[in-house]
């Protein structure tokens, strides 16, 4: 690692230095580098069909799941994208041009990697679960991932805490004893919901 990654790296070794029996980590934003490749895909799908939206709305909604995306883009832009529809177009754009490409966050892919085996290990994300298995694959890490929560498989998505809390039940851990690692609010506020610490991998070092 550069010096940056170490540096941020060691500040995550240090924060997750306590009684924690579970890591649960966010995947898009988090372990993979992927947030311009999602908002590409976003205003690409949305282009093709005569609307134009900027990228901040992407990163404002950063963990929720695409379907409540798409209807925020609805209400803010005044058009009317079937959600449904759209997420199947912009999953499949996602999944043929840009999954294979993508990067790790260096520090977060690490801290997972060395972390395996002492603590157990969580994903839990807003993204579909074949696409969060084979972003897991490209980075090298699906087989330390001992349970996987995403998109539609809780009654509500971040921001509430039911995935979180999923992911707690099925690794057999309180979720006092979980630590969340996130880069967005919806993440955070959904963390803090179910009880678990959280730090936000984005803000570590001012």
């Amino acid at each position: 690692m550069d010096a940056l990654n170490q540096q941020k790296y060691d500040a995550l070794v240090k924060i997750s230095q306590d009684n924690f029996k579970a890591f649960l980590y966010d995947c898009d934003g988090t372990l993979a580098d992927n947030m311009q490749a999602h908002k590409d895909t976003y205003i690409r799908v949305a282009a093709e069909q005569g609307v134009a939206i900027e990228g901040d709305i992407i990163d404002e909604l950063a963990g929720w799941p695409i379907i409540k995306v798409v209807e925020q883009i609805n209400e803010r832009y005044g058009c009317s994208f079937d959600s449904e529809e759209f997420n199947a177009l912009k999953y499949k754009l996602y999944y043929n041009e840009y999954i294979e490409r993508t990067q790790p966050i260096e520090y977060v892919v690490n801290h997972l990697k060395n972390h395996a085996g002492q603590v157990r290990i969580g994903v839990v994300s807003g993204g579909s679960r074949e696409a969060i298995q084979k972003t897991l694959q490209v980075l090298g890490i699906d087989h330390m991932v001992e349970v996987l929560v995403c998109a539609g498989e809780t009654e509500h998505g971040k921001p509430y805490p039911d995935p979180f809390l999923k992911a707690a039940e099925q690794l057999g851990i309180a979720p006092e004893h979980c630590l969340v690692f996130e880069d967005g609010d919806a993440g955070v506020q959904a963390a803090e919901a179910a009880g678990m610490r959280w730090v936000r991998i984005d803000k570590l070092i001012s």
